[in-house]
């Protein structure tokens, strides 16, 4: 049975996207091929690697396991959503914790979705599904930790020059703020009372 190109739309790094793909095209080949957002990788393909992380309503998924279908009317986030501009990518620059490259976009997705302030535990079992050849790791632990460090510098920062709105500064800092409030699926919808069922399998991350 021929399956129908059908549009599916979902907001991609703060912008509505509406594509016409086939509903089972991988997440990953739709935001390399269709989208131009190279900066997501494909490791392994299988979803043991975690080179293509992206962030689906602030959760860490892997897009090489996800149809694009599931991500209709989600919120996704990718390393071009950032903008260059998150202390996570500068610390991995100062730290060692990027070499090859390739891991590296996906362990900074995978490091945003840990929310703030992690500790090393939470670090290690966050990024566990993520796969490095190259820096051992280490390098890896301490880019984030800096960053921790200097984002909650920039936030004391921010308090003092804050507008009279208080909405924080920055494209990509209020766009982290909306992902890690926005609803998903696997939060239920807004005003339903109930929970949507669970994910699929593919969504949630091994440990």
């Amino acid at each position: 049975m021929t399956v129908a190109y059908r549009p599916i739309a979902f907001v991609l790094n703060g912008k509505r996207r509406s594509l016409r793909v086939h509903p089972l095209k991988r997440l990953l080949d739709v935001l390399r091929d269709d989208c131009g957002l190279t900066g997501t990788k494909e490791g392994c393909g299988e979803g043991e690697c975690g080179a293509c992380t992206v962030l689906i309503g602030g959760q860490a998924v892997n897009a090489c396991l996800v149809p694009v279908a599931q991500a209709a009317g989600e919120t996704i986030l990718t390393i071009e959503g950032l903008e260059g501009r998150h202390p996570l990518q500068r610390a991995f620059a100062e730290s060692g914790g990027a070499q090859c490259g390739i891991c590296t976009p996906g362990m900074i997705m995978a490091a945003i979705a840990l929310g703030p302030r992690p500790t090393l535990e939470q670090v290690r079992t966050g990024l566990a599904g993520n796969i490095c050849r190259c820096t051992g790791y280490e390098g890896i632990y301490r880019a984030i930790r800096k960053a921790e460090d200097r984002k909650r510098k920039q936030d004391s920062k921010g308090r003092a020059t804050a507008e009279p709105s208080g909405r924080s500064q920055g494209s990509s800092r209020r766009l982290l703020d909306e992902l890690r409030t926005a609803p998903s699926r696997a939060a239920g919808r807004p005003g339903s009372g109930q929970a949507d069922p669970e994910p699929p399998a593919a969504w949630r991350r091994k440990p």
